[in-house]
């Protein structure tokens, strides 16, 4: 048996946003850790700073994962390179994985790091919304990666095999303009009005006017799957445990499901039991691990 028929039974291990179990989300590091631990590919957000570079981030606002404060968007790049993105985890960055000062990667940073791989290796990009830029932030990854060397029809750039995601169906649409379905994924997950109203404490009007716009990309989101706009699905692993009779339809009507954040042993097992595709987890080693074992080819 190769190597590829050996990992096309199994589900394909996405870290995400690197080995950010071990390391910070998103840096240099997690992503080198992520590749020394064999992980199939990784995972990614994506922002524009003002100057319109493309840096990977989750959050909109610098609060959580840096010493800086307020909207990415406000800040420069060469703002943004000053500010320590890696001390927030409180572990010790190998010498190996470089200084603290380059722990903060642009997309292009990234795609060299998976170029130096010595393999193939995949790159799921995930263009975060709402933006301040709107439907920019699209167009401006396609034309960074294009830069690259990005090839449209195979979606590849030298060895890295590239996928897109979004929550938002309007980004979605924007993409599939350029790029072919089979390498766009919709992500979804349950938006529950009631409960969204009370957790963002903006009030009975505001708050249900913003849960009602995300109810509503949620439900279109579903739609764009049922009717295959998308090939790829991407629910989190808990929208898969409540609603089988959805997974089972997008899987008979051929959907690739791609599922996160897939970390537990029994979440991972769901996943492998249902024939799901591909899983994000923020520990790929482990997973791996557990796949080999309960797999045929690692009896």
């Amino acid at each position: 048996m190769t190597i590829e028929e050996s990992v096309q039974q199994r589900p394909l291990v996405f870290a995400h946003r690197g080995s950010s179990a071990a390391f910070a989300e998103h840096t240099r590091a997690a992503y080198l850790q992520a590749l020394a631990d064999g992980a199939d590919g990784v995972e990614c957000d994506v922002h524009l700073t003002r100057d319109q570079h493309v840096i990977l981030l989750h959050d909109a606002n610098l609060d959580r994962t840096s010493d800086g404060t307020g909207p990415v968007a406000e800040r420069t790049l060469r703002e943004l390179r000053r500010l320590d993105f890696s001390s927030w985890k409180g572990v010790r960055i190998p010498e190996m994985y470089g200084p603290r000062s380059e722990q903060f990667l642009t997309l292009p940073e990234l795609l060299e790091i998976l170029r130096g791989a010595g393999r193939p290796v995949r790159l799921a990009i995930e263009l975060k919304h709402p933006s301040p830029y709107q439907l920019k932030l699209e167009d401006r990854v396609l034309e960074v990666l294009r830069s690259e060397g990005w090839d449209a029809r195979s979606s590849t750039v030298d060895n890295v095999a590239v996928t897109f995601m979004s929550f938002s169906p309007e980004s979605v649409r924007r993409l599939l303009r350029s790029v072919p379905a089979e390498y766009i994924c919709q992500l979804v997950d349950d938006v529950d009005v009631h409960e969204l109203r009370e957790e963002l404490g903006w009030g009975l009007i505001t708050g249900g006017a913003i849960a009602n716009v995300m109810k509503a990309a949620q439900l279109e989101g579903e739609r764009i799957l049922d009717h295959g706009e998308a090939a790829l699905a991407g629910p989190g692993v808990d929208y898969v445990r409540q609603h089988p009779a959805t997974v089972q339809r997008w899987l008979e009507r051929g959907r690739r499901f791609r599922v996160w954040t897939v970390d537990s042993e029994q979440d991972v097992a769901l996943c492998q039991g249902l024939g799901l595709h591909e899983i994000t987890t923020n520990v790929p080693a482990r997973v791996l691990s557990q796949l080999k074992v309960t797999s045929p080819q690692g009896r």
